[in-house]
């Protein structure tokens, strides 16, 4: 149970002790949030031996059990200091959890990290092809890039834990996926308990109280709380300079997480050209949600869905070929194992990166039917458009796969829409005379500087 001392807020700013001054929240949510940790609480304590045949990739938790949802196995420190100071102790080279490890599937391991074998001479022949992938090399996150994310993380679930005692911080999105670059920000989720969030109410009352814990630690700086759709708390790592986002109890983030992850090992072609496509959408500014564009989780969407629907499929549908890896309703924990048996997949298209950048970029400018189709990573197809609430009077329409939303939805604005279709038509119409990656997307300013 919480500490009865403890009150929580909506109400924003710093204060001198962040559990004074702040208005209480109602007694029934404060109850009920106390019951579910207590609930939590329970589980954990009697399921001490189960804990051991579920996914653990992870630092320790309370009472020194390791949490199960850590990347890295890290040794506990011992005597007094802060977290970030107990996990800057580690080793500077964590080890994986054995329970990540590969297993024989095309997924890797986390300590395996981002290596890729060698591509076939044709998917490279060209030099569009070449530029491609010499700007995947340049620009794919590192394992060093991934460990600073995991430093901070682990920090933060200790510190989060000294007042929300159950609390599991997972990493999530690109940094993860197979699909993030050396500047990509981080997302992590908070989770007390799976299950149905309200997240107009549960995710801000939660998130503020974590917020006013932020102002707290030397190492976070600039907290903001944003009260969106599927609310998220801002915040940068003093230490790594990496941008968080944190979110609460949005499991399905975990889930595509791990689903996004084996379709980028599942085929070597497709993490190049998705990494090129979001460095040409932000490019071109259409990769921003939060000003009416496309979310990268979107454009990762779209361009797996291309790749499913080619007359000679690049990528198969992993949801209906592997239903029992990517179940819904899997257990958050075992998610992260569940495709680790699942073998690459060998596509008699054997087109060049180039063919299938520019192929991407036609048929998205000339071939699909905006105002007609809902495309669909789920079932491998463009589904019809329904007049059913989440397509209906949606300009854009992508399938998340696992809850079935509309991914697309902040493109509300039908400018915005006609801005994303323009800058579609107008790339492939000059990548296709130039076969020129320069034309649409200047290779000089998109490399990171070293």
């Amino acid at each position: 149970m919480l500490p009865r001392g403890y009150v929580f807020s909506h109400k924003d700013g710093q204060s001198d002790h962040i559990f004074q001054h702040i208005l209480p929240h109602t007694v029934s949510q404060q109850r009920r949030i106390e019951a579910h940790l207590n609930v939590t609480k329970r589980r954990r304590d009697n399921h001490s031996q189960n804990d051991l045949k579920r996914q653990c990739f992870g630092s320790p938790g309370p009472h020194n059990q390791p949490a199960r949802n850590a990347i890295f196995t890290s040794q506990p420190a011992t005597g007094p200091g802060s977290s970030r100071e107990m996990c800057n102790s580690y080793s500077s080279i964590p080890t994986c959890s054995s329970a990540v490890s590969k297993t024989g599937g095309c997924v890797p391991s986390l300590r395996e990290g981002s290596h890729q074998s060698s591509f076939h001479p044709s998917s490279v022949s060209d030099k569009l092809s070449q530029q491609i992938l010499n700007l995947f090399h340049a620009c794919e996150q590192q394992n060093d890039d991934l460990e600073k994310k995991e430093q901070c993380r682990a920090a933060l679930q200790r510190d989060i834990q000294t007042i929300l005692p159950c609390a599991q911080v997972f990493l999530a999105g690109s940094s993860l996926n197979g699909f993030g670059s050396r500047s990509s920000d981080a997302d992590l989720c908070l989770v007390i308990e799976e299950g149905t969030v309200n997240h107009r109410t549960d995710a801000v009352y939660v998130l503020s109280l974590v917020r006013k814990l932020f102002y707290t630690l030397s190492y976070i700086e600039r907290p903001q709380l944003i009260r969106a759709k599927v609310p998220i708390l801002k915040f940068r790592d003093r230490v790594s300079g990496v941008e968080f986002d944190l979110n609460f109890n949005n499991t399905v983030g975990i889930r595509n997480t791990f689903l996004l992850r084996t379709y980028a090992y599942v085929e070597k072609r497709v993490r190049p050209i998705i990494l090129v496509i979001k460095k040409w959408a932000s490019h071109h500014r259409i990769n921003d949600a939060s000003r009416g564009t496309l979310s990268s989780y979107t454009l990762v969407l779209m361009v797996l869905h291309y790749l499913q629907t080619l007359p000679e499929p690049v990528i198969p549908c992993l949801q209906m070929d592997y239903p029992e890896c990517f179940n819904p309703t899997m257990d958050i924990h075992l998610v992260p194992s569940g495709p680790s048996n699942i073998l690459a997949f060998v596509s008699k298209n054997q087109s060049s990166l180039g063919d299938l950048l520019l192929g991407f970029l036609k048929y998205y400018a000339t071939v699909f039917k905006w105002d007609k189709h809902v495309i669909s990573v789920r079932e491998a197809k463009a589904l019809p458009k329904t007049s059913c609430r989440e397509w209906r009077d949606k300009f854009i329409c992508v399938e998340e796969p696992f809850d079935r939303t509309n991914t697309a939805r902040a493109v509300h604005e039908k400018v915005k829409f006609e801005t994303i279709k323009a800058e579609f038509t107008e790339s492939y119409q000059v990548l296709q005379l130039r076969k020129d990656l320069n034309f649409i997307l200047p290779l000089k300013n998109t490399r990171p500087k070293r």
